[in-house]
């Protein structure tokens, strides 16, 4: 029962991540830095420090007790996951959303879950463990299945979405594959602070310990983020947009949005917590199972918003055929957590 509720925390924390871009259509009058800041100062800024002062008892005397290396560390590796996803947001605008998912997420999956155990020396236990190849296995059909939605957002794009004026492959694959690699660091993340969440634990933090290691990763990628949102703001003299966003009545509903999306964003990171620790032997995998869903989840948010309407029979059919195989995949692991959990 524990696996299967850490596999529905982590169903309900992608479908957060999958809604939390939708907010954005109703911002008007702020450029996308203005925006950007806003709703991370709220993700990964706020809410990380709330959170944890409600749901982690004696938070004083855990941070007291927590190892320095534990808490630099975290906030280092959350310092390049927000690099990673600035990155993200930029290749976006080179070679589109579908193509940076397919290949920024593809890319994250796989070493963000497997590059911890095989940098902790663990990824042949893992591979010769009850269940381990199937965790093997599920993390590679995941990435499959992310690589056909990527294939069938580009058909789309072909059909509907007109021609891209700032298409440049030769600019945004770089920056996909900084992206990629960049965004499994969060996984390093939330892995280097397990002493201070053991800790947390200790104190009777429970199924709610990670939510202490989002002070220091949220706060780093926080930091990374505000430089460059800071640069763009003097580079295009923006920081009026904050008092000022140029649209009669628009401000309160800017900020609303702006913590909308920011709720949305770290809900993930909440729910990602929760079903980390109740994955059990094979957690690890938990970072391929997000970011799986989360890539299923998003495709099915663009069903329901209608995005797909007018595009082709074949790009529908790939996108049908990616999320038959992104729940496979999910299954997959599933069935080898389950296998691990049940002795080796």
């Amino acid at each position: 029962m524990q696996l299967f509720n850490g596999i529905f925390f982590h169903g309900v924390g992608a479908s957060s991540a999958a809604l939390c871009y939708t907010p954005e259509k109703k911002i008007r009058g702020w450029s996308w830095q203005t925006y950007w800041l806003a709703q991370a100062a709220v993700c990964w800024l706020l809410l990380p420090v709330i959170v944890a002062m409600i749901t982690i008892p004696s938070l004083a005397t855990v941070l007291k007790e927590a190892p320095a290396s534990a808490m630099r560390n975290s906030f280092l590796l959350g310092m390049a996951y927000g690099i990673g996803g600035t990155a993200f947001g930029i290749a976006i605008r080179y070679i589109g959303f579908s193509l940076t998912y397919a290949i920024s997420v593809g890319l994250s999956c796989i070493l963000g879950t497997l590059l911890p155990p095989i940098v902790q020396g663990t990824i042949t236990d893992v591979i010769s463990g009850r269940g381990g190849g199937w965790i093997i296995a599920g993390v590679f059909l995941g990435a499959l299945g992310i690589a056909c939605c990527g294939g069938a957002g580009w058909f789309k794009e072909k059909t509907v979405g007109g021609k891209q004026n700032s298409f440049s492959l030769k600019k945004g694959l770089p920056l996909c594959i900084l992206s990629g690699i960049l965004s499994a660091f969060y996984g390093f993340a939330i892995n280097a602070g397990k002493p201070i969440s053991d800790i947390a634990a200790g104190y009777g933090a429970g199924n709610f310990q990670v939510n202490v290691v989002y002070l220091f990763s949220n706060s780093g990628a926080f930091l990374t983020t505000l430089l460059y949102m800071f640069y763009l703001h003097n580079k295009n003299s923006t920081w009026r947009q904050y008092a000022r966003p140029g649209v009669k009545g628009a401000l309160p509903v800017n900020y609303l949005m702006a913590v909308l999306t920011g709720l949305f964003w770290y809900g993930q990171f909440f729910f990602y917590g929760l079903g980390h620790v109740q994955l059990g032997r094979y957690e690890f995998s938990s970072w391929a199972i997000h970011m799986i869903l989360l890539v299923f989840f998003s495709s099915v948010v663009g069903l329901v918003l209608k995005e797909w309407k007018g595009t082709t029979g074949k790009a529908k059919a790939t996108l049908v055929s990616a999320l038959l195989v992104l729940l496979l995949a999910v299954i997959i692991l599933t069935y080898g957590n389950y296998l691990g959990g049940t002795g080796s």
